[in-house]
């Protein structure tokens, strides 16, 4: 079959031109053909296979390019790339690959474009269009990877056993295609991964966090996860996500499954968000709850603190999988460990002082929050499932009604520390930050508005009730 169509873009017709010149054969191969056939919008990268030199091939098309662009040659890996038009277009001759148990590092030789397609990772990603002039834009397909495209099944070229063994890191990308295509994964694979779990620890936690990422930026990551928990991975992986499926149940009494729930809350915040960390978020957002479950014959089940728990477990998991420490693991800190006082909020009456105590804590966030918290709700009952986005509603009004009168989102105090160090003839010393801090609570409270002449005759006033006299001027 030919498919001519897919290589309207000029950069094919140089690089066919290219290989001719060095008397090579070259395909697209990988994620461009299946997209194409998938008729997905391709991501910017095209990979190319030499049967050659790859840094050759790569050199020669940036010569017949009218920009000559600069080509980054990795020789230790016997490619090379260059950008064309904001496309990314990658070189590699074509190679058979040889696998140590200790590592996913293989043993690299030159091969045929038939063995650089029985090293590919499924069916679907070994698909090539030729690029020579005697069957340009033929399909190259030996191991039925259209019917598998059409069948919306994920399966491997060669034995799964193996596949997986020498690359764990495939395990989780078969994964993260079935959910991010909605295809299924061949039983027999599906076994595979289950049989070498284990291997996934030779992968960095980096390769394993970038394959998570993926999965949670589908419509659905709860289609992925499920397949992480079957087979085992998230067990290894994640273990404080699988604690959370451990259902008890006390003098007939049982809890919710956390761990179903959670997968519940992720799915229920894509919509909602595109923000990777959010959903993280959502991911995390119950980890203290089996750490902290409790039975108590008054209360019944508990899980008293289980919010400040997770946020410092969140900390652990981001320093073994080696995610970021940064901004990125605060934020996620932050939605856990403030996860349930909107809850809270529309729980009860909504106060003033209660809301202004949430943006305050929440500062920026705030609206993150409550869009976690509003994923949060899973009843299958429609009275209290409308009942609490009702009550979220009033609590998003107060919001916004309380920020455009108080100013408490990224609250400074209206009268400075400086300011009471001159008034009172005073060094830094505890009973400015004594003064301060009644400030904070006092517009929080309510009790005055975030203005500064209210600030400032309030902490006269609280600073006589103190013994502080104001200086003379």
């Amino acid at each position: 079959m030919n498919y001519k169509t897919a290589l309207n873009n000029p950069i094919f017709e140089i690089i066919s031109k290219a290989s001719q010149e060095l008397n090579l054969e070259s395909y697209v191969i990988g994620g461009f053909v299946r997209d194409f056939l998938l008729q997905r919008d391709f991501k910017k990268d095209i990979d190319v296979v030499a049967v050659g030199s790859g840094i050759d091939l790569a050199l020669k098309v940036s010569e017949l390019l009218p920009n000559k662009p600069k080509v980054q040659v990795f020789k230790n890996y016997g490619t090379a790339m260059l950008r064309y038009k904001e496309i990314d277009i990658e070189f590699v001759g074509a190679r058979k690959e040889s696998y140590t148990e200790e590592s996913r590092n293989p043993t690299v030789e030159n091969g045929t474009l038939e063995d650089d397609q029985n090293r590919r990772d499924f069916t679907i990603n070994a698909l090539a269009f030729s690029l020579n002039t005697a069957n340009y834009g033929e399909l190259i397909d030996p191991f039925n990877g259209l019917e598998d495209l059409e069948n919306k099944i994920i399966k491997t070229p060669l034995n799964p056993d193996i596949t997986y063994s020498d690359d764990p890191l495939r395990m989780l990308r078969g994964i993260r295609f079935a959910t991010q295509l909605n295809f299924t994964i061949e039983e027999k694979s599906l076994q595979a991964i289950a049989e070498n779990k284990d291997r996934i620890k030779i992968i960095s936690g980096e390769r394993i966090v970038d394959e998570l990422n993926k999965i949670l930026e589908t419509p659905k990551p709860s289609i992925g996860f499920l397949h992480l928990y079957k087979t085992g991975l998230l067990d290894i992986i994640l273990p404080e996500l699988t604690a959370l499926n451990n259902v008890e149940e006390i003098e007939g009494q049982t809890h919710k499954n956390n761990f179903y729930h959670t997968l519940e809350v992720v799915d229920n915040i894509c919509p909602n968000t595109d923000d990777v960390w959010l959903r993280w978020s959502a991911l995390l957002h119950d980890i203290g709850k089996a750490p902290t479950k409790k039975f108590n014959k008054k209360q019944g089940w508990t899980f008293h603190g289980h919010e400040f728990l997770g946020g410092k477990m969140v900390k652990k998991i981001f320093e073994r999988l080696h995610m970021p420490l940064n901004q990125k693991m605060k934020f996620v800190q932050k939605m856990v460990m403030m996860s349930s006082r909107p809850i809270i909020l529309a729980d009860d009456i909504v106060t003033d002082s209660a809301v202004r105590r949430l943006v305050f804590d929440a500062g920026e966030d705030v609206d993150n929050l409550m869009t976690l918290c509003e994923a949060d709700i899973t009843t299958k009952n429609p009275k209290k499932f409308k009942k609490y986005h009702d009550n979220f509603d009033l609590v998003r009004k107060k919001i916004i009604e309380v920020e455009e009168r108080d100013h408490v989102r990224n609250f400074q105090p209206p009268i400075s520390g400086e300011e009471i160090m001159e008034l009172f003839n005073l060094k830094p010393s505890r009973e400015i930050g004594v003064l301060k801090e009644a400030v904070k609570e006092a517009i929080l409270e309510g009790e005055i508005p975030n203005e500064y002449q209210a600030a400032l005759d309030f902490v006269l006033k609280k600073a006589t009730d103190i013994g502080l006299k104001k200086s003379k001027e």
